[in-house]
């Protein structure tokens, strides 16, 4: 890897350079002897600040170099300018012991007093004037290194013989960029916990088929992604071969396993080759703290007004493949442990219980695939930010290969433009569920995911779930369905709760004050909206009684030209119906259709015969209307036509006349039939 290492993804704008140190060390002259290439014959009190431009240095970032003078700045100049530096060159001479003893003395301390203990600033030791001694200064500065973990390294130059001089300031530039603090510790010789962790996350969503080992091609993907280049078969073979001198179980069945990946980035990092390692966790969206940075969690969404968000074609595969890798028994469900190894990339534990009553499982309780989708679908839904964070913990930008998880997100169009097209490309819609306290809101939730009573009632009041999704087959398009329990107090609805595609009025038959809460609010919220609204009749097993209320449920729903109320019951032996789920779903999707079409079109179950529909069949159906269609069809239809006929005036305002007749009198029957009722 590190033999294949390209330009690292820049984590900061600039980098700023600091150079203190006794009087006299040379730190005016080193930054003079880098900008000139040449040592200066006058050397002033102080360099002015100096900036490099990206394109000269290695890292290909803006680099912003500070000298200090204690003759011409006071301490609180020096204050300040610790305070902004990214990183702090301690220049001492080696031919003077007083300036090396100052750098633990007076240096280190004040540089400690002067920053924040949170944010760590890397210290680097500049040993100059290293052409006046013949012995290096490195057997007394490795104590004070080993005794000081914020030094990133220590250089020995000469400004007069430009020795090491490009080098000071590379590896300036590389403590800011790969500092080697937050990775690895010096005392036990080992990475630190936090980097651990991060590799761990990384080889886990590296490890495509999770068989815990990076084969050759989830290796190579692995390179492509962070160095931009393939690794050749031979360099394959090279990096596993340095893994199994070094550690026995680094590699197993020709793979890197996750132990031998850990080893190979220690060895990176004891080889001063961490820039190789802060690639890997800048391209998986880790920060220089090794936290996951907010740019990469959180990208850019704009969501106009009105618009709602759903998951587009490219997500659901990357989620399905999420699925299919941790579903190990081919099942088609997630059990406890499988869930939670496919959470294991998260800080945290994503779903509760509540969600395994919030989608469909199997007869065990395990989430299905089916579950699985509708619970992303849900959290899209509901609140995308958290769903791009999501995507970002199981890193879909770097499988997917996409510039971030906003790609997997459809911003559906305004509503008002779907009502004025008569049209929607949405495939989610959500119905906000009303209806007073025990009208069986909660078992119409649990019905839609195929649970019945009895099922209903092995449910814990702790795992309630106040939503419930699932799919719906409308013309042969599958949409989403999400249903959400509103809280029975309608002098306190929310525009959350108010705001949906449909809304589902729940009544219990057999409570005869069950209805009136209904009534009350669709007057106060939906009479006068566009939203459709449907009325449930719930507990259709039990025995109906009257309801306590002016009009009958059947009676206020043709007044404000509503459905009639659809029977429904979840006391079965086997899994409820789903026909009224079809049609709340239809509803949501042609919210400008009028009463009479959308009851033709729900093809109504109803046994009323009072409605228009059932009138309107029943009519059709009838023994007279056959008889009467009979005989015209033997008169008109079956006589012998001539072609003279054909063109005769006549002909045809005969049958314009008879056509007119027969509309007529179908209405008058109509009109005689409705009068009794």
């Amino acid at each position: 890897w590190s033999s294949c290492l390209s330009t690292p993804p820049r984590m900061r704008k600039d980098v700023r350079i600091l150079l203190v140190g006794e009087p006299n060390v040379g730190k005016t002259s080193l930054i003079m002897s880098l900008v000139s290439e040449e040592f200066p014959e006058v050397v002033p009190y102080r360099a002015e600040e100096i900036t490099i431009p990206a394109d000269v240095t290695p890292e290909r970032v803006p680099t912003h170099i500070v000298d200090y003078s204690e003759a011409e700045q006071t301490d609180e100049q020096l204050f300040q300018e610790i305070s902004k530096a990214n990183v702090i060159c301690i220049v001492y001479s080696v031919n003077n012991k007083k300036s090396i003893e100052k750098v633990t003395s007076h240096w280190i301390p004040l540089i400690t007093e002067n920053t924040d203990k949170d944010s760590r600033v890397p210290l680097i030791l500049v040993g100059n004037k290293s052409d006046l001694v013949e012995h290096s200064s490195m057997e007394t500065i490795l104590p004070i290194m080993n005794q000081n973990s914020e030094i990133e390294t220590c250089v020995e130059c000469s400004a007069k013989n430009l020795k090491n001089i490009s080098e000071l300031f590379y590896y300036a530039q590389k403590a800011v960029l790969h500092p080697t603090g937050p990775l690895y510790c010096p005392e036990k010789k080992d990475m630190k916990p936090l980097c651990v962790k991060a590799l761990t996350r990384i080889f886990k969503v590296s490890d495509l088929n999770n068989d815990g080992i990076l084969n050759d091609n989830e290796l190579n993907f692995f390179q492509r992604t962070c160095f931009n280049t393939p690794l050749e078969p031979q360099a394959l073979e090279d990096v596993k071969n340095v893994v199994r001198k070094n550690l026995n179980d680094g590699v197993c069945d020709n793979g890197l396993t996750l132990k031998g990946f850990l080893f190979l980035h220690t060895l990176f990092i004891q080889r001063g080759r961490h820039e190789t390692t802060w690639t890997v966790l800048r391209r998986f969206g880790y920060d220089d703290d090794l936290e996951l940075n907010q740019d990469y969690l959180f990208p850019p969404l704009k969501i106009p007004p009105d618009c709602t968000t759903e998951l587009n074609h490219n997500a659901y595969l990357f989620l399905q493949s999420v699925f299919d890798k941790h579903d190990k028994d081919r099942d088609c469900a997630l059990s406890p442990d499988e869930l939670k190894d496919l959470f294991d990339v998260f800080p945290y534990m994503p779903w509760g219980p509540d969600v395994n009553n919030t989608v469909c499982t199997n007869d065990q309780g395990w989430i299905t695939y089916q579950g699985y989708l509708s619970q992303w679908t849900l959290t899209t839904y509901l609140d995308v930010q958290r769903c791009l964070e999501y995507l970002g913990y199981l890193g879909y930008s770097i499988i997917a290969e996409q510039e971030s998880q906003a790609s997997g997100i459809t911003v559906t169009r305004d509503k008002r433009i779907d009502l004025q097209k008569k049209q929607t490309q949405r495939n989610v819609f959500r119905c906000n569920v009303f209806g007073d306290t025990g009208s069986g809101k909660s078992g119409f939730l649990q019905a839609f995911l195929g649970r019945n009573l009895m099922r209903q009632k092995t449910i814990r009041e702790e795992h309630r779930s106040y939503y419930a999704i699932s799919t719906t087959y409308v013309y042969g398009q599958e949409k989403y369905l999400l249903l959400h329990e509103v809280f029975p107090d309608f002098d306190y609805l929310s525009d959350a709760d108010v705001a949906c595609d449909i809304v589902c009025l729940v009544y219990d038959i057999s409570n005869p004050y069950s209805f009136e809460y209904c009534a009350k609010v669709f007057k106060q919220y939906f009479m006068d909206s566009k939203t459709p609204c449907m009325m449930i009749a719930a507990k259709s097993d039990l025995p109906e009684i009257k309801q306590m209320y002016g009009f009958s449920p059947l009676e206020f729903c043709r007044r404000h030209k509503m459905p009639p109320p659809q029977s429904f019951t979840c006391n079965t032996a086997a899994a409820p119906s789903r026909d009224i789920y079809t049609k709340l779903t239809t509803m949501a999707m042609y919210p400008y259709w009028s009463v009479n079409t959308l009851h033709a079109r729900l093809r109504c179950m109803c046994t009323c015969n009072r409605c228009t529909f059932c009138l309107c069949q029943n009519f059709l159906n009838s023994e007279l209307l056959q008889r009467v269609r009979a005989k015209l069809y033997t008169v008109v239809l079956r006589r012998h036509v001539s072609q003279a006929d054909l063109k005769n005036s006549t002909f045809w305002l005969r049958m314009s006349v008879g056509a007119t007749v027969f509309a007529v009198l179908g209405f008058a029957m109509y009109r005689v039939l409705l009068k009794p009722r």
